[in-house]
């Protein structure tokens, strides 16, 4: 039985690899199982054992984080509904978490328009998408962050009479507020993860929700192993991290000059260490050749990069979420983005709407960290202001405590189990 009483079909971990019906849904890209059909399935009527239709939601992350973050909603769901199938654009976490694959983005995803670099890989993800919304029966559609891709998804579902929730909402306050509309007409409600947005959104006739940030239960529910950060405290003295981000194009662009300030730091204080984080094992490659390149000595860590984070006493850190892994361990930081001039100039200045650009400073409403974004054209006032922050401890004591503020209404939040709650609500109305 279900939390509200009603009768569910018990999981069955042989179901996660069958199709839809053939020759629709395959592992395609990033690794995926090719499943074989399975002639019980129609694409008008699929049912259960108990002869109910059976529950399926259509769910799309394009991102690395997007995919940890969509995995956590999948098994907040299947806590109380077991019965109800995800199928949709899904990376190897969600596979994990029982998502059915039709497509995988999530080593193919960039910022701003470097989405444009895999144009090629997006449509095809549409199409897959569209014929697969067409030909099959929806209850619901969950879209995640990455607007590019998935306001024309949400269009798609809103026009076949599905509801859409979209979840880790685009930043629209930010920039790109000409895309209101499209969210306002689409998509049936908004799941905010930062404080400020519900009420933003909500000012612009979307219905919004604040469900917290995601990030922070992942967080919360990971453990720190207290020798491990002991032993990269002995390796010297400031100890630097250096986080590049997990797109390949931000780790071609921010890694050199995270480099170049290292090597800075190197020699005005020669005792400092360094270590630098790789996202995942497929910028490995990349961030070893770019540090076999500079004069640092340091050692390149795989994610999970927590005792990293942990042990740094200052975070050169790409902009993005990670900034806010930072943040939750109240580590003093400056935050790095290097996008091209020409483009900031003749469109994206234009498109923004404030006046810091790092989700910490956004939070607060003022600089609480350095950022050196969108652009900048030398590493050596980022090197000046790395020296000035790890020879004075008392900005660093300053920063670490604003941090701590920002991130505390996040904490604790649960954001994955109240999405999922707000889905329960949309195959309520529709009878399940």
């Amino acid at each position: 039985m279900s939390a509200d009483g009603r009768k569910v079909r018990a999981a069955d971990p042989t179901k996660r690899t069958t199709p839809l019906d053939p020759p629709l849904v395959r592992g395609e890209g990033g690794g995926g199982k090719v499943r074989t059909a399975d002639p019980t399935q129609t694409a008008e009527h699929a049912c259960g054992a108990d002869g109910a239709a059976e529950v399926r939601v259509f769910i799309s992350a394009a991102e690395a984080s997007a995919d940890q973050h969509a995995a956590g909603l999948i098994r907040a769901v299947h806590e109380v509904r077991p019965d109800v199938r995800f199928v949709g654009v899904a990376g190897p976490k969600m596979v994990e978490a029982g998502c059915d694959r039709v497509f995988d983005m999530t080593g193919h995803s960039a910022m701003l328009l470097g989405v444009l670099g895999a144009a090629g890989r997006a449509m095809r993800m549409r199409a897959v998408c569209d014929r697969v919304l067409r030909e099959h029966r929806f209850d619901a559609v969950v879209v995640l962050d990455s607007p590019t891709l998935h306001l024309s998804l949400a269009a798609k579902a809103h026009a076949l009479n599905i509801p859409v929730l979209y979840y880790i909402a685009p930043q629209l306050w930010a920039w790109g507020t000409y895309r209101l509309h499209r969210l306002r007409n689409d998509v049936d409600r908004v799941a905010a993860i930062l404080p400020f947005e519900e009420a933003f959104f909500r000012s612009h006739g979307i219905e919004a929700t604040y469900v917290g940030h995601p990030l922070a239960e992942a967080i919360e529910e990971r453990a720190i192993d207290e020798p491990a950060i002991a032993r990269l405290r002995e390796r010297g003295h400031p100890l630097i991290a250096l986080l590049p981000g997990s797109r390949r194009h931000v780790v071609e662009e921010i890694l050199p000059g995270q480099l170049e300030v290292a090597d800075a730091i190197a020699s005005a204080m020669p005792r400092a260490a360094f270590g630098v984080s790789v996202a995942g094992t497929r910028m490995a490659d990349v961030v070893r050749e770019a540090v076999s390149r500079s004069r640092i000595a340091t050692r390149v860590f795989v994610a999970p990069h927590d005792e990293l984070i942990e042990a740094a006493d200052l975070v050169l850190v790409a902009s993005g979420t990670t900034t806010l892994e930072v943040a939750f361990r109240a580590k003093p930081m400056i935050v790095m983005y290097n996008a091209s001039r020409v483009f900031y100039h003749l469109i994206a200045r234009w498109m923004l709407h404030t006046p810091h650009l790092s989700l910490p400073n956004i939070l607060a409403g003022r600089e609480i960290v350095p950022e050196f974004m969108p652009y900048y054209r030398s590493t050596k006032p980022i090197a000046e202001c790395a020296i000035h922050i790890l020879r004075d401890e008392s900005v660093r004591k300053r920063m670490s405590e604003d941090l701590e503020a920002v991130v505390l209404p996040l904490r604790g939040t649960r954001a994955s189990q109240r999405t999922a709650q707000l889905l329960m609500a949309f195959l309520d109305q529709r009878g399940h």
